[in-house]
């Protein structure tokens, strides 16, 4: 199986933005700070559709896209009160882009203590 590291390493170093192996593209878990002033907004639907921006580019960088996603997995911190609004700015995001038929999806509800959202995806390639 070959293993291909593709782009730059995380922030913390501890990973890479994707790795390719037998013809599907992992990301590394991305959040949703803005693309351009590296702040994190208060709430979770533009924390959620920057996290899908921030994704995305890493798909494009790999040479893939967000058509050929076929597992997304979602991290809330507060599943109880902000699922159904993560959700839908979830929906619109791929709505917005065109995605019609949406990936496999799993959400976990966990304590993340940077952001609200954190998501990950796996692609083909």
């Amino acid at each position: 199986m070959d293993r291909v590291v593709i782009g730059r390493k995380t922030d913390t170093g501890l990973s890479t933005q994707s790795v390719t192996a037998n013809g599907l593209i992992f990301t590394t878990g991305s959040i949703g700070n803005d693309l351009e002033s590296g702040e994190l907004p208060p709430d979770i639907e533009t924390q959620t559709t920057n996290t899908l921006a921030r994704l995305s580019r890493i798909l494009d960088n790999a040479g893939t896209s967000l058509a050929k996603v076929i597992k997304v997995t979602v991290y809330l911190d507060e599943i109880d009160a902000e699922f159904d609004r993560m959700s839908a700015a979830y929906k619109q995001y791929l709505d917005d882009h065109g995605i019609t038929e949406p990936p496999a999806r799993t959400t976990i509800g966990c304590r993340l203590p940077w952001s609200k959202v954190e998501m990950d995806m796996i692609a083909l390639a």
